[in-house]
């Protein structure tokens, strides 16, 4: 590197000062430079200052383009979601909006009933939601990246919901699971332990914790635990020795002879219709007991083509997946849609 032509443009040009002077050239000062006392310096002060100077201008440099680059790659942020407005209707004195307008309900904001108080949600694009006593129920805030859901968490009381927007795009959080509207009625329960129970009236809903999942049709429901998530679904017009016996079959507690004695209930008092709880009890069993499953299940609804006992044993979910189309209560493949759409979106 030349001396001279980094002090004084004299002698040879220098390609690194040069494209140094490009970069930094509007950033040039054009007055006449202060007047300094005359000192002598040695050569080997001299040479120190040069590199400090030198080192300096690259500094600079580099500012200038990591400035430049910044502007050109910087993130865009993402537009505000829309969010929707629930119309609240209330009956009673004892209910509350918890930062809410007198008629609206927003993002974040929390409707609560007392012992003596109901309540009722409505947005026009979505569907109603019918609130009892004794309930509270917090509306969520749209997800970014998955703006067409809308969500609410009801943390304790009960609820009554119909829904008339696209399947997938209505989701009620509890403590122990998530529902997901699959174009349906439905009613859902939570305790002070944060127990639940969704009974479904209309259509079919999801219910969902983490990987346990559960489909519950019209006239069917199934409880639900903090932890454990879904139980397994069955139909409300089923005996009560059956359903007791599939309350036993979710209790992980449950002694090796009673649920022997349980998993024979079910098997010799399901019906047809019953097939909606040996589908779901085929992943939730042991699989000592999956085979004997398989097999009622199999004599109720044969399993189509594509679908072997092996596979199943070994919880195939392709397979499981086409078992379920043939019981005539909706395709799953829309819930898997619905699962690819949501995972992206976290």
């Amino acid at each position: 590197m030349s001396d001279d032509y980094l002090w004084d443009k004299s002698g040879e040009p220098d390609p690194e000062i040069q494209k140094l002077e490009h970069v930094m050239g509007r950033l040039r000062h054009n007055r006449p430079a202060p007047a300094f006392p005359e000192f002598v310096a040695n050569r080997r002060p001299r040479l120190l200052q040069m590199r400090l100077l030198s080192g300096l201008a690259g500094v600079a440099a580099g500012v200038v383009i990591i400035i430049g680059l910044g502007f050109l790659f910087r993130t865009p942020e993402s537009p505000a979601v829309p969010q929707t407005a629930w119309a609240v209707t209330r009956e009673g004195v004892g209910t509350t909006s918890a930062g809410a307008g007198a008629n609206n309900l927003g993002p974040g904001q929390v409707l609560e009933t007392d012992s003596r108080s109901y309540a009722s949600l409505r947005a026009e694009a979505v569907g109603q939601i019918d609130v009892e006593p004794n309930t509270r129920l917090r509306l969520l805030d749209r997800n970014a990246r998955n703006a067409r859901v809308h969500r609410l968490a009801l943390e304790r009381g009960t609820i009554h919901a119909t829904i008339w927007a696209p399947a997938g795009e209505f989701v009620i959080d509890t403590p122990s699971a998530m529902a997901v509207d699959l174009g349906c009625s439905y009613t859902l329960q939570v305790d002070d332990s944060g127990n639940g129970l969704l009974r479904t009236t209309l259509g079919w809903v999801g219910f969902k914790l983490n990987g346990h999942e559960a489909f519950i049709p019209a006239g069917a429901a199934c409880s639900t635990r903090p932890k454990t998530g879904p139980g397994t679904p069955y139909f409300e017009d089923a005996a009560a020795s059956f359903r007791a016996a599939v309350a036993k079959l979710d209790l992980e507690s449950a002694a090796p002879e009673e649920r022997a004695a349980a998993l024979r209930i079910v098997l010799t008092q399901s019906r047809q219709r019953d097939a909606l709880t040996l589908w779901h009890l085929l992943s939730r069993v042991p699989e000592p007991e999956r085979g004997p499953v398989y097999d009622r299940l199999a004599k109720l609804v044969p399993a189509p083509a594509g679908v072997t006992r092996e596979g199943i044993l070994h919880l195939d979910q392709s397979m499981l997946d086409l078992w379920w189309n043939e019981l005539g209560w909706g395709d799953v493949g829309l819930w898997r849609h619905w699962e690819r759409t949501w995972e992206k979106s976290k």
